[in-house]
């Protein structure tokens, strides 16, 4: 009985001591063993290890992205002596679990103050050699880059690396957001004008060309129509002279009757003609005779 509760003392005390000296390390941590304040040892692949009970301390950061976002934007100058609102946030992680330590303590909140500090430096010194329109129109990639590379650059003696640097709104500060809106408006009533008066001068084009393309089209109809005319004209008289040889007399008979008839068109006109006269040949009587008058 006394054997047994020695086994059981002795299985005990070796779980405790078990318990007390094994840690296990996750994928997405680091984990650092310090024993009477100093650093003995970095794990920073996952599995099961061992330490000193009740000698060693183990602290674990991780290994993950964090992100530092302001709530508020801050004021910056630029180079006109202007003011800007600039919102932006910075994405960093550990990457020297023992520099981390050592620099801040292991502690995120100085980290992140520490990263806040450098990032509003480098802000400050990019927007103070730039003019507004730089900032907001063309260079914003640029200043990015350059905060990126500063900020790692200085975070680097803190063990952390920047991944990257964002600018989420750069505004107007309310003092100059009047008169910037006006100086567009009047740009825009500006680009307004111009394309107004370029469809104008486009619309009067297309109408001249249209007008131009007109009067070609009625010539180019006259001259058409005029040649079929002429071509009809040259074919009648074809006809007229192949009739005439054919039978002269039929031939001057019908020429009368269209002479009579464009001469009595209307019952006002009225002609005084010799009786004798050729015009009245196919008018008279079997006797050669003829009216005095010739009315219709």
């Amino acid at each position: 009985m006394k054997n047994l509760v020695k086994v059981l003392v002795g299985v005990s005390v070796a779980l405790m001591l078990f318990s007390l000296s094994a840690f296990t390390v996750d994928q997405r941590e680091y984990a650092i063993v310090i024993r009477l304040g100093q650093i003995v040892k970095v794990e920073k692949t996952p599995g099961l290890f061992f330490k000193m009970p009740l000698i060693d301390e183990v602290k674990f950061y991780e290994k993950r992205i964090f992100t530092l976002d302001k709530d508020d934007a801050e004021r910056f100058n630029t180079a006109e002596n202007k003011y800007m609102l600039v919102d932006s946030f910075v994405k960093w992680r550990i990457i020297d679990p023992i520099k981390y330590y050592v620099s801040v303590r292991g502690d995120e909140v100085s980290a992140e103050r520490r990263l806040s500090q450098n990032v509003n430096n480098g802000l400050r010194a990019e927007f103070g050699r730039r003019t507004i329109h730089e900032v907001i129109a063309g260079e914003r990639g640029q200043i990015m880059d350059i905060l990126r590379a500063k900020a790692n650059a200085e975070a680097a003696s803190m063990g952390i690396e920047v991944v990257d640097v964002r600018l989420k709104r750069v505004d107007y500060t309310d003092e100059i957001s009047g008169s910037v809106y006006q100086r567009m408006e009047a740009e825009r009533k500006r680009v307004a004008n111009e394309l107004r008066s370029q469809g104008f001068a486009a619309s009067e084009k297309i109408r001249a060309d249209a007008d131009k393309q007109r009067e070609v089209i009625i010539a180019e109809a006259y001259r058409d129509a005029q040649q079929t005319k002429g071509e009809g004209d040259a074919k009648a008289s074809e006809i007229y002279s192949v009739a005439y040889s054919k039978s002269p007399e039929f031939y001057a008979f019908y020429r009368s009757t269209e002479a009579y008839r464009n001469s009595f068109k209307n019952k006002s006109d009225v002609m005084v003609l010799d009786a004798n006269s050729d015009f009245l040949k196919y008018m008279r009587s079997s006797g050669g005779k003829v009216a005095p008058a010739v009315k219709k």
